[in-house]
């Protein structure tokens, strides 16, 4: 059997089109608001189709020292070309991009996650100090 961060995958964005990017400031003041954007396909565009898409992405913080991360946010994406005149005729595609604005008075790390509906889980991190 295997373990739940086995089944994770994990590249770098700049060559692999499904890990997630996580875009937001290396430092921030403690307690002052700022936006984080995760996105897949940053630099390698991800396939938006019926067939082939990105399901959601979730955003967790572990503060430095803490035990347990917080999760701080979940970006669905559920419209992907369907119709019922077919796969990919439909009026609307969901873009798999998500920003949330939080404040945090610790340093840390974000870990961001996400589902390609045929290639899986794909996750990346960034560390972030707090001033």
């Amino acid at each position: 059997m295997k373990k739940l961060e086995e089944l994770f995958q994990s590249a770098d964005w700049k060559t692999e089109k499904h890990v997630p990017t996580i875009d937001c400031a290396d430092q921030v003041k403690a307690g002052e608001l700022f936006i984080v954007t995760v996105s897949v396909g940053k630099e390698i565009a991800h396939p938006n189709t019926t067939e082939h898409h990105i399901r959601w992405i979730s955003l967790f913080f572990l503060a430095e020292g803490d035990k347990f991360p917080y999760q701080v946010g979940r970006g669905e994406f559920t419209a992907h070309g369907e119709s019922v005149d077919g796969p990919n005729k439909g009026p609307v595609y969901t873009n798999h991009e998500v920003a949330f604005t939080l404040k945090i008075s610790k340093p840390g790390t974000l870990y961001a996650t996400s589902l390609c509906n045929i290639h899986g889980l794909w996750k990346s991190e960034r560390e972030i100090k707090v001033t």
